[in-house]
């Protein structure tokens, strides 16, 4: 069993190797579960949601053994809880730690939702310019569509 008690809290078995996002704003945890398609994966995974945080009030954590995520996917997180927070484990310590954050350009993790945008009707990567990161506003450069977070659709 991954668990034990001491002292009336409840204990989860540290990381050998894997990921930890960390300071995940506790409404958008089971969306970041959902965009890295973990109830897909084999891997351990462990998820603690409305945790107390000096910082926050309440976060989300999540922990994937023997899995490290690439920036491609470390942006998509970024979509949704920027600031989060990834620890890259090896060997059971933390060996790199690193605030996520937005990029002010990426390609390929968002659908324009303009039907008629070029991206959506030809062979072609979607791109982005982030117009503001609070709150989140993204531009196609193709057909000049604006989006924000709430019409988001992610690839």
């Amino acid at each position: 069993m991954n668990t034990k008690y001491i002292k009336g809290e409840l204990q989860v078995k540290a990381l050998e190797n894997g990921t930890v996002i960390d300071h995940i704003p506790a409404n958008k945890l089971f969306k970041v579960v959902e965009i890295l398609q973990l109830e897909q994966i084999p891997n351990e995974v462990t998820i603690g949601n409305n945790l107390a945080s000096k910082r926050m009030g309440v976060k989300g954590i999540i922990k994937i053994a023997d899995r490290f995520f690439e920036e491609k996917e470390i942006n998509r997180i970024a979509l949704l809880a920027p600031n989060a927070k990834i620890n890259i484990i090896r060997d059971y310590e933390v060996t790199e730690k690193k605030i996520i954050e937005l990029p002010d350009h990426f390609k390929g993790i968002v659908k324009c939702v303009n039907p008629k945008c070029i991206t959506n009707n030809e062979a072609m990567e979607s791109r982005y310019t982030v117009l503001s990161k609070t709150p989140l506003v993204l531009k196609c450069p193709y057909c000049e569509r604006e989006i924000r977070e709430e019409e988001l659709q992610l690839l």
